[in-house]
C-alpha cells in the first residue's frame, strides 16, 4: 500500500489586517514600508494562539488518527506537551502517539517528510504559528498566522514519491530563548548564501534519482519570498513549474506552517498526475516530491474566503500584547487555575463533552449525576455526549461594556442545542451589533483567560457565528 497525503485541512483567522494600515501607522518613522503595503496578513484574535490554530485545522480532517505531531516555533509553553492537549481537545484516543517539534521554520516539512518516509498510516502533522514581531519591522508587515494539518495515509490527494533533507547551520534569523522577537539578517545575503546555495542543485538530483525531468514539475512551493522562489525554480530548470501563491499577498509568511499552507493551495489547483515539489527552508532544506491525484481539495480556498478585512492597527497590537492598555480594576482579578479540578474534568473542559440521559434522551452540559429534565430527574443515567461538533442557536445574549474583555464588549449568552441542552457561553470573532437571537453558532476551542501571575493560560470553548462565505 502506497503512502501519501490522504487529507489536508487549513484554518486562517477571520481578521485580515491590511498591510497598508501597518505601513500608514509607521510612515512617520519608516517611510520605506509604504512599498510593502499591498495585500493583507492573517491576524489571530486575542484568544487564538498556535495551539488553537492547530486545533481548528486538525478538527477539519477526516479519517482515523493514531499519531499527532505538533509543529510550531511559537508554542505558548516551554515545558508542556501541546500535542497531548490537542489529543484531548480533539477527543482522540489517549493511546495516540504525540510529539512536539519546533526551533526551525522547516519543522512542519521535516515532520511530514519523516512521516511519509517511514510509511506512518493515519499520522497527522499539524503546523501552526502566531509569532510576535517588533512594530515597524519587515517581519510585522510580512508575517501572518495560520494552522495547517496533513493526514498521512492512502494517497487520496497526493502520492509521496521521494524526498531529500540537508541539515546546515545557516542562520537566516534566530530568536534567543529569553526574547520575544526574531533577529533577521540581510535579505540579499540570505537569498544568495541560503536559498540559492543548495536548492538549485538539490532539485535536479532528486528528480534524476526518480528518472524524472525538471520540465515535468507542474508546481514548486517553498517558504521563500515570491521572487526568490521563482529564481530557485529558474536555476533548477523548472521551466514549467508554477511558483505563484496567494499566501504571499493574502496570508503572509506563516513560519513553519507556510510550506504546508502553500501545499494545500497547490493541491487545490493541481490536475491528475501533476508533479509537485514542496520545500522547507530553515537551518537546512527539506524537499518532497509528490504526484497529485484527481481529487482537488478546497481547504485553502475555503479558509481564504472566510476572512474579513481589518484596518484597526491598535487592536492588532493590543491582541498581541504589544500595547499595554489600561483595562481598569476589573482586569485585575486573579484567574488561578485549580489544576486538580481541571484534570478530573478535562474531557468536559478540553473536549467539550457533556452528558446524555439514557432514560429520557436529554442532553446537557456539564455532565452531572442528575438529569436536568424536570420530568425525568433520574440519577446516574448519563453517558458522555460531545458538543464540539454541534451547531447551536443563540437563545439570548448580552453585550457587556463594563466587564473586562481584551476585545470589548464581552459577549456572552445562552446557546441551545438539539436534545434540550442550554449552555451559558462566551462569543468570539464577532463585534457589537453583529449578533442576533436565533443565529446559528459553531463551537471553537480558544483561550479562555490568562493567569499572568503564574504564566498559565486556560483553554475552553466559545461560540462563533456561522457565516456564509
Amino acid at each position: 500500500m502506497s503512502i501519501g497525503i490522504a487529507d489536508i485541512a487549513v484554518y486562517l483567522p477571520r481578521a485580515r489586517l491590511e498591510r497598508s494600515t501597518i505601513a500608514a501607522a509607521h510612515a512617520w518613522a519608516v517611510p520605506g514600508l509604504k512599498g510593502r503595503g499591498k495585500g493583507q496578513i492573517a491576524a489571530a484574535n486575542w484568544d487564538e494562539d498556535s495551539v488553537t490554530l492547530a486545533h481548528a485545522a486538525a478538527r477539519r480532517l477526516s479519517g482515523d488518527i493514531t499519531g499527532l505531531q505538533f509543529c510550531s516555533t511559537s508554542m505558548p509553553f516551554a515545558d508542556r506537551s501541546h500535542a497531548s492537549l490537542l489529543v484531548e481537545a480533539l477527543q482522540l484516543d489517549p493511546t495516540t502517539a504525540t510529539q512536539d517539534s519546533g526551533a526551525s521554520a522547516r519543522a512542519g516539512t521535516s515532520a511530514l517528510l519523516c512521516a511519509l518516509r517511514s510509511g506512518q498510516q493515519n499520522a497527522v502533522v499539524v503546523a501552526a504559528e502566531k509569532r510576535l514581531a517588533k512594530p515597524a519591522s519587515e517581519q510585522e508587515i510580512g508575517q501572518g498566522d495560520a494552522g495547517v494539518a496533513v493526514h498521512c495515509g492512502e494517497p487520496a490527494l497526493a502520492e509521496f514519491i521521494d524526498g531529500d533533507t540537508l541539515a546546515t547551520d545557516f542562520v537566516d534569523h534566530y530568536r534567543a530563548a529569553d526574547s520575544d522577537f526574531d533577529y533577521a539578517f540581510e535579505a540579499r545575503w540570505v537569498r544568495d548564501e541560503g536559498y540559492l546555495a543548495d536548492l538549485p542543485a538539490m532539485i535536479p538530483q532528486l528528480l534524476s534519482r526518480n528518472d524524472l525531468e525538471a520540465g515535468d514539475v507542474a508546481q514548486f512551493v517553498i517558504n521563500a519570498p515570491a521572487r526568490v522562489r521563482a529564481r530557485i525554480a529558474k536555476q533548477a530548470g523548472l521551466s514549467n513549474a508554477a511558483t505563484d501563491s496567494a499566501v504571499d499577498g493574502q496570508v503572509g509568511d506563516a513560519g513553519c506552517a507556510a510550506p504546508l499552507l502553500m501545499l494545500a493551495e497547490a493541491l487545490g489547483r493541481a490536475a491528475d498526475g501533476d508533479l509537485l515539489i514542496v520545500g522547507g527552508f530553515g537551518q537546512g532544506v527539506d524537499l518532497m516530491l509528490l504526484r497529485a491525484t484527481a481529487r482537488r481539495p478546497t481547504a485553502f480556498a475555503d479558509a481564504l474566503a472566510a476572512g474579513a478585512s481589518d484596518d484597526n492597527y491598535l487592536r492588532y497590537l493590543s491582541h498581541r500584547g504589544l500595547l499595554q492598555m489600561d483595562w481598569g480594576k476589573r482586569a485585575e482579578r486573579d484567574v488561578r487555575t485549580a489544576q486538580s479540578a481541571y484534570y478530573r474534568a478535562r474531557d468536559q473542559v478540553s473536549g467539550f463533552v457533556g452528558g446524555r440521559c439514557t432514560a429520557c434522551g436529554t442532553v446537557q452540559y456539564p455532565r452531572t449525576r442528575a438529569c436536568v429534565n424536570p420530568d425525568c430527574r433520574t440519577f446516574d443515567t448519563q453517558v458522555p455526549h460531545p458538543f464540539a461538533d454541534l451547531t447551536g442557536t443563540v437563545k439570548s445574549f448580552t453585550e457587556d461594556w463594563q466587564a473586562y474583555s481584551p476585545a470589548p464588549p464581552l459577549l456572552y449568552g445562552n446557546i441551545t442545542f438539539e436534545g434540550g441542552a442550554n449552555i451559558f457561553m462566551q462569543f468570539t470573532d464577532t463585534a457589537s451589533g453583529e449578533l442576533g437571537v436565533g443565529d446559528s453558532v459553531s463551537m471553537q476551542f480558544r483561550i479562555k483567560d490568562i493567569d499572568r501571575n503564574r504564566g498559565f493560560q486556560r483553554y475552553f470553548w466559545k461560540a462563533v457565528p456561522v457565516r456564509e462565505h
